[in-house]
């Protein structure tokens, strides 16, 4: 028996579609015949096709005891992942790169903590952050704006903090 297709699962899928279009790698007719195909999946075996060859690439960072920090003008990817055991992330997107108008990044943070600081008119949304005795502060506005960048932030935060701010 196949498994049967996740909204979570399909919701990924038009967004790699969606996102594959922005960057141009998809005429308007193939943006619509995959997004039909995407939304009328049943099974993963019929979801696969439509992303198979789309790029959705994470860039992973890993960090024992380190600072991570990423500032100035720097190329922000599509997606993120840092996971640090002890030291603290720093990410000031405020002069970045950033060619997309969202952005994932995926935060696990045993003992450390961080910070993400988003250029002016930016939004975030930190509700996919999983805390124990950790806390997470977000500044900035948690819905998006048309034509501004959008941050959606996971992961878990056990002990530390997180803050989240406008420059």
């Amino acid at each position: 028996m196949t498994a049967r297709v996740s909204e979570g699962e399909r919701d990924r899928a038009v967004e790699l579609v969606q996102q594959a279009y922005a960057d141009g790698l998809l005429a308007p007719a193939e943006l619509e015949r995959r997004l039909e195909r995407a939304l009328t999946a049943v099974s993963a075996h019929e979801l696969e096709p439509v992303v198979a060859d789309l790029p959705d690439q994470v860039v992973h960072i890993a960090s024992t005891g380190g600072r991570v920090t990423r500032t100035g003008d720097w190329h922000v990817p599509r997606r993120l992942r840092i996971d640090s055991e002890y030291g603290r992330v720093r990410l000031d997107l405020s002069r970045a790169h950033v060619p997309y108008s969202r952005i994932d990044i995926e935060l696990r943070l045993a003992y450390g903590g961080g910070t993400i600081i988003l250029p002016a008119g930016a939004s975030a949304n930190a509700d996919g952050m999983r805390t124990e005795w950790g806390k997470v502060i977000c500044k900035a506005p948690g819905r998006q704006s048309p034509g501004r960048l959008h941050v959606q932030v996971t992961g878990e935060l056990p002990y530390g903090r997180l803050t989240i701010r406008r420059k």
